[in-house]
């Protein structure tokens, strides 16, 4: 609820009491710095509320019908009226009474006949108490506003640079370009397909999409230290320098846990090792660097081996010509329950069409 500016040169206030002559004093002795709305009912009160929105109600309890202990509680259940703040006027002066009005919600009680310097005092400190609030709130707001705009500024650097080293790896590997990105969208194909057939959903709990997509980028970064001679040699490896290879797993992967030492425990960095130092392991359990078997994989690794080898397949490579989507698709799913999950070649052969479209735009 908004209450008028502090700057008004009147705030206004509804008067609420049955009796014609409480209305007409208490009019009086308002009028001259507030704009008054004399109210004979807590009926018409509600009416009014319609139309008027008031900085403070001031309101008797003794009326027909409804008192004004109903018309707070009949306030303060309302969400575009509870912040209006209610003083009771009441002729009640026992203790019993003054409580339950205060225990409803009123932030004062005024006993009648009241002095009108001390009524207007109290008014006027009521609403400038009120005004700090509302300005509290705005700042509260403004804050957070700001907040929110200086985290999502830190999460886009984030991502600037983890874009930044993904690309870098890319260049030195030789690769034609946009295997990043083929990559994650891939993986949110699968992703995004798993969802919605409940497939793997425990695995899956908890997990924040965007910083396992944001990670995927980090798959390869162990490449940064395998020599040039290897990562762009035009024919097949020796044993040798496959060895040597197979070791851009778990220098990417050390590479992260010392991130991990130095910072708060954080699922992007989770998500990263995972995918760095599983993506080569083989459902059979013939991948590395660890023979990982079934789902003693973390699945964040199965799904980036469907991901990685149906890009490797259709991409151009020193070594190979690229194959053609319907080509990819074939060698992905004979790898099922022998290299793949054979649940998760499943779901990729149901969007394997998408993959196609990815592969041919990007």
């Amino acid at each position: 609820m908004k209450y008028a500016s502090e700057k008004s040169e009147h705030k206004k206030i509804l008067l609420v009491d049955d009796n014609i002559t409480n209305l007409t004093v208490g009019r009086d002795i308002l009028k001259e710095k507030y704009k008054v709305y004399p109210v004979p009912s807590a009926e018409t009160m509600f009416d009014l509320l319609q139309s008027v929105v008031p900085d403070m109600i001031l309101l008797d309890i003794e009326m027909p019908d409804v008192d004004g202990y109903a018309a707070i509680r009949q306030l303060k259940s309302d969400s575009r009226f509870d912040e209006i703040p209610v003083i009771f006027l009441t002729s009640k002066t026992d203790e019993g009474s003054e409580l339950e009005g205060l225990s409803l919600g009123a932030i004062d009680y005024v006993t009648k006949p009241f002095s009108a310097p001390l009524l207007l005092k109290r008014i006027e400190n009521h609403l400038f108490t009120e005004t700090q609030k509302q300005q509290l709130k705005e700042f509260s707001s403004s804050l957070e506003d700001m907040v929110e705009r200086k985290t999502a500024q830190i999460i886009n650097l984030q991502n600037a640079v983890m874009s930044t080293i993904a690309d870098l790896v890319e260049f030195r590997d030789d690769v034609t370009g946009g295997h990043v990105s083929r990559t994650q969208k891939y993986l949110k194909l699968l992703l995004d397909k798993l969802i919605k057939e409940n497939i793997y959903t425990d695995e899956m709990s908890g997990w924040d999409m965007n910083y396992l997509l944001q990670s995927a980028q980090l798959h390869d970064v162990g490449k940064i230290a395998i020599s040039d001679m290897i990562l762009n040699k035009p024919g097949k490896l020796t044993q040798e320098e496959f060895n040597i290879m197979k070791t851009h797993t778990t220098i990417g992967m050390e590479a992260i846990k010392k991130i991990e030492q130095n910072t708060d425990e954080h699922a992007f960095l989770r998500h990263a090792r995972r995918i760095v130092g599983t993506h080569h392991e083989k459902w059979d359990g013939s991948g590395y660097p660890s023979c990982l078997k079934g789902e003693n994989i973390p699945l964040e690794g199965r799904l980036m081996a469907i991901a990685d080898v149906y890009d490797a397949l259709i991409s151009t490579r020193p070594y190979k010509r690229p194959l053609s989507t319907d080509e990819s698709k074939r060698i992905i799913e004979y790898g099922k329950g022998t290299h793949f999950d054979p649940i998760l070649v499943d779901a990729f052969s149901e969007v394997a069409d998408r993959f196609a479209i990815v592969a041919r735009d990007i």
